[in-house]
């Protein structure tokens, strides 16, 4: 599917082609692909975060307002990410002690976390102030003639890559999501596992809300609105199932690319941005529906 919208791509406009516009292209995957990472090890394991694009959020004005108050980078970067974490540990909490669905579980952050970057923000963007032009370099930056987000990216993909197939951990994952109670009988420790992969979701999220942050140079409350469905999108387009223990890194990265890449021919061809959302949902539901189906056919 990627090769083919590459394809059309280039047949329908000529610009697509462009250094510029590929480059454009590539930023979009990165900044798609990093939270859809953390999606992944979420739904590896038959879970879900719906919170993601509410962690954005709330990491996006949060940062811009230590930035903006004088907090070093650094700090702000380390508290960043601790509300990563902590936002999933409390999904990962309230799924394996309380027991509740991950859909409800996180819907509930989801509604939560959208408050807070409200309440905190008040409603309005927030600068960095002074500190605009030292913290660009993340998400506008370029290193080697590549955008710094694209580097972020593959290396994060790479690092997952090598847990998913290379560790204890990774393998854990895919026994938990094969089939949890049995993953349990063979001494994996299932809650932590859970715990864990929604932790890593938390802090992949903080890191592309300090991405947007860089690159726009204001906290937006509003950031990573339906983000959530993006990743989820990405996720299952790229192969990984949604009943658990099936799929991987690769899948995401070529999912992310087609998202991006589909989203950017539609901006080529001057196509309504309403349009484009009904065209994500039909890909969305096409992706889903041919998992149920291959699901039970396999069954």
């Amino acid at each position: 599917m990627l090769l083919i919208l590459c394809a059309v791509a280039v047949y329908l406009s000529p610009s697509f082609v462009q250094t510029g516009n590929l480059l454009n292209v590539g930023r979009q995957v990165a900044l798609f692909g990093i939270v859809s990472v953390g999606m992944t090890f979420v739904i590896l394991t038959r879970g879900i975060d719906l919170s993601v694009g509410s962690i954005v959020g709330v990491v996006s004005v949060t940062s811009a307002m230590m930035l903006a108050g004088g907090v070093p980078i650094p700090l702000t970067v380390a508290a960043a990410f601790a509300m990563g974490a902590l936002f999933g540990a409390v999904n990962g909490a309230g799924v394996v002690l309380l027991g509740m669905p991950p859909f409800i579980m996180t819907l509930g952050t989801l509604v939560m976390g959208r408050g807070i970057a409200m309440t905190i923000a008040t409603g309005e963007p927030q600068s960095l102030g002074e500190a605009a032009d030292r913290f660009y370099f993340l998400g506008g930056g370029f290193l080697l003639g590549i955008p710094v987000p694209i580097w972020i990216f593959v290396a994060i993909a790479a690092a997952a890559f090598v847990v998913l197939r290379h560790t204890a951990f990774g393998r854990q994952i895919y026994a938990v999501g094969s089939n949890a109670e049995a993953a349990r009988l063979a001494g994996i420790n299932v809650p932590g596992v859970l715990l864990s992969v929604y932790v890593i979701s938390g802090v992949l999220s903080a890191l592309t809300a300090l991405i947007f942050v860089s690159r726009l140079t204001v906290g937006e409350p509003t950031a990573g609105t339906n983000l959530e469905l993006e990743a989820i999108s990405i996720v299952v387009i790229g192969g990984t199932s949604l009943f658990g223990g099936e799929g991987g890194v690769i899948g995401t990265v070529i999912g992310a690319a087609i998202i991006a890449l589909m989203a950017n021919i539609l901006n080529l061809l001057g196509i309504s941005p309403f349009t484009q959302q009904i065209v994500k949902g039909a890909i969305i539901l096409a992706a889903v529906g041919f998992e149920v189906m291959r699901h039970r056919r396999g069954r």
